[in-house]
């Protein structure tokens, strides 16, 4: 099938709850569908904590250039070291480069005289195949100081939508990134639907503007759910009033529960763990969401 829907989870910040309230979708959805999971915050992936997966598959991820001095070949002639302008070669007998430091360029590869200087790709980290109860998951780890997260981002969507198409799953279910980066807008690309998850707080009023505003830029329509709603009833109403004026519906208001916590603690989405209200707040929310996606 090619009508695979993506519903895209975000957030302004990290800490909004985002994760949490992923895999409790994750459980609702999978009661009533088949589905993929893909985790798109590669720099810090947690859907996999509370959906305790079983690894299936490891694979490298490599990206961007790195050079690469063969010390059979380089005369320690110095040119490489006078074109770099990010201090990365290391002079001696033969000539090294500093990876740490190495920026890709290809300036140095360029004035090699010998060509002794090959540009590769690095590995910068690993995707992951995993089965959950809910579905498989995509996810992966970037290492740090990796470069092109977005493009890992892409990686780990597309697979989950490819194999939604082969296994003709209905949707795929993105935990996104925090923030409006690069590795955001991958996850927007191609979304049937983000829903943008917001605390009633100053900070938070203020990022779920900026990714409101991120998601209209690329056309792909938007839903809003206050976790936490209880803390702060002016916040609230601000958050309300924003969302009538830009005309963005507001799916739920989730009530501030230890348990949602708990259940991270034990593994376990927090509508299969409890019925409390703020799983009852989350179903209700849920079938919200359905509407708009025409499941």
């Amino acid at each position: 099938m090619n009508d695979v829907k993506q519903l895209v989870v975000l957030s302004g910040k990290g800490g909004t709850g985002k994760t949490s309230v992923t895999a409790a979708l994750a459980h609702l959805a999978s009661q009533e569908m088949p589905l993929c999971l893909a985790d798109a915050d590669v720099d810090a992936s947690n859907l996999e904590l509370v959906l305790n997966p079983t690894k299936r598959e490891t694979h490298d991820f490599s990206s961007g250039l790195m050079a690469e001095i063969n010390p059979d070949t380089c005369i320690s002639c110095g040119a490489c070291y006078e074109a770099c302008r990010f201090d990365a070669i290391i002079p001696g007998e033969p000539y090294r480069v500093d990876e740490g430091m190495c920026e890709g360029c290809s300036a140095c590869f360029y004035r090699c005289p010998v060509e002794a200087i090959t540009m590769r790709q690095p590995v910068v980290g690993q995707w992951f195949t995993s089965d959950t109860p809910y579905g498989p998951l995509y996810h992966a780890h970037l290492y740090a100081g990796g470069e092109n997260s977005g493009q890992l981002v892409t990686l780990v969507k597309q697979k989950a939508r490819l194999r939604a198409q082969d296994e003709s799953r209905p949707m795929v279910l993105v935990d996104g990134p925090p923030g409006i980066g690069c590795p955001v807008i991958s996850a927007l690309s191609g979304a049937s639907l983000a829903l943008m998850v917001v605390e009633p707080t100053l900070s938070g009023v203020h990022d779920l503007e900026r990714v409101l505003q991120l998601a209209q830029h690329f056309n792909v329509p938007s839903l809003v759910l206050i976790n936490k709603a209880d803390l702060s009833t002016a916040r609230v109403d601000e958050i309300e009033a924003y969302c009538r004026d830009q005309q963005v519906p507001l799916v739920a208001r989730l009530p501030y529960d230890t348990i949602v916590t708990e259940a991270m603690v034990q593994g376990q989405a927090v509508t299969a763990y409890t019925d409390a209200p703020v799983a009852q707040a989350i179903r209700q929310a849920w079938t919200k969401i359905k509407a708009h996606l025409d499941l």
